[in-house]
């Protein structure tokens, strides 16, 4: 009975690596889409600030 236990984890032991690896690469994916979401974030808003800026100026 150990012995079946000990080859089924073996067997399982590169199936989870790989899960393992493809969470941490969806987990990445999401990360630099945030990072890139919030530079596009942060560019809009500076933006919309530097043309209320020019408006107010202007009038």
């Amino acid at each position: 009975m150990t012995a079946v236990t000990t080859i089924g984890m073996n067997a399982l032991k590169p199936i989870m690596h790989f899960q393992v690896s493809m969470l941490r690469m969806w987990a990445n994916s999401i990360k630099r889409f945030a990072g890139n979401y919030e530079k596009g974030l942060e560019e809009t808003t500076t933006t919309v600030e530097g043309q209320s800026d020019k408006e107010e100026r202007a009038a």
